[in-house]
């Protein structure tokens, strides 16, 4: 296979390299600090040029019907209607868990605006929400689900909801090979016309799903297809599943990230929006049994980096659970950060711009049902969706 290509320099990193005892102090001080408390000011040890103080904003997931277990996050971008019940910067999140604490039962999506209490955005029935979650900017959102009515097994291959900017169900799109567990999710965002890339948990592929988005409803385009396949998918007695989940797409060079959780690596799929064939697993770009703990979700930051969160359900490391890495696309390890003490904590993550336009990174903790958005130095942002 041809070597991708590189547009990118190496840059200044996202996260900087910290003790596991400052990132646990870190932590204890974001987490802690209750619903939309500001942290005091810090800088990561290092890099004090990275975030910015009053660095960050930590805010309670759980909504009035008590669903737990936050796993997709996501901004809202620019340019969303008026008339939308979200609003630019504002954040949503997406919960797996019932009140229960069952997993694959939870029903909403909330809601977090800056100096606002959580919100429900929206709320279905018995679905499982999954990481796989993206606002559009036609006010639209997408986000999968992965229901197990009985908290320990999954019943049904699942779908892909497509709900409207005020929180209304407009339709289930469902597919049993394009859509067989969808897990996560990145989008390119052409208005009307939608390209959802879709994990999916439970045979282990990667789908292009091409939508249209308009005054008659929402389609599913013949393009849609399988553009990856092979990665390691299986049950597991504590995460319930495992499988490729998080994604991230650089439209520089048209390629794909897969963070395959069950083979611990990271690989990038070419030609990902324009392909007409199943590219297999694609060439792995990052195998690294030190820091690599079960990669679950997967972003791409401006500065060229992805940056991945450690679930721990493989290769697990008592010593450093629940981290969030930092690397280049080339595999070299950057930076790493906790996000709390507890395994199994990580989750999702994803880059964005706050309400005044100012670049942030949020992620979830699905230990305390909570997520952290840090405002960061301008260089630091992400602009890709």
């Amino acid at each position: 296979m041809d070597p991708l290509p590189t547009c990118r320099s190496p840059a200044t990193p996202v996260f900087a390299r910290t003790s596991r005892a400052i990132a646990r102090t870190l932590c204890r001080a974001l987490c802690g600090a209750g619903l939309a408390a500001l942290s005091s000011t810090f800088a990561w040890a290092g890099s004090s040029d990275i975030i910015l103080p009053p660095a960050s904003v930590t805010a309670s997931t759980v909504p009035a019907n008590g669903d737990l277990n936050p796993y997709g996050i996501a901004f809202v971008p620019p340019g969303v209607p008026s008339w939308s019940t979200l609003k630019p910067g504002d954040v949503v999140v997406s919960n797996f868990n019932a009140a229960s604490n069952a997993q694959g039962t939870g029903t909403t999506i909330v809601k977090l605006s800056p100096g606002n209490t959580p919100a429900t955005f929206f709320q279905g029935h018995n679905l499982g929400l999954t990481t796989a979650l993206a606002v559009l900017r036609s006010g639209f959102v997408l986000v999968g689900n992965v229901p197990a009515p009985d908290g320990k097994t999954v019943v049904a291959p699942g779908s892909l909801l497509v709900i409207g900017p005020q929180g209304n169900l407009v339709t289930q799109l469902v597919s049993a090979t394009l859509l067989d567990g969808p897990w996560d999710m990145t989008v390119i965002d052409r208005g009307p016309r939608v390209t959802a890339f879709v994990s999916n948990v439970l045979n282990g592929t990667v789908a292009r799903i091409d939508l249209t988005i308009d005054t008659n409803g929402v389609t599913m385009l013949p393009s849609s297809r399988i553009i990856a396949s092979g990665y390691v998918n299986r049950t597991d007695p504590n995460a319930l599943v495992v499988g490729p989940t998080g994604l991230a797409y650089d439209p520089n060079i048209d390629v794909l990230y897969v963070a395959s959780t069950g083979d611990n690596a990271v690989f990038a799929i070419q030609n990902a929006a324009s392909t007409n064939r199943n590219g297999g697993v694609g060439r792995m770009i990052y195998f690294d049994t030190k820091h690599l703990h079960g990669p679950l979700a997967l972003a791409l930051a401006s500065n060229g980096h992805l940056v991945t969160a450690n679930g721990d359900a493989v290769n697990a490391d008592p010593l450093h659970p629940s981290e969030i890495v930092e690397f280049t696309v080339d595999g070299r390890f950057v930076a790493q950060m906790q996000v709390d003490t507890a395994p199994g904590s990580a989750f999702g993550l994803a880059f964005g711009r706050g309400s005044k336009g100012q670049p942030q990174f949020a992620a979830v903790d699905d230990n305390t049902n909570t997520a952290t958005i840090w405002t960061l130095r301008p260089d630091n942002d992400n602009n890709a969706q």
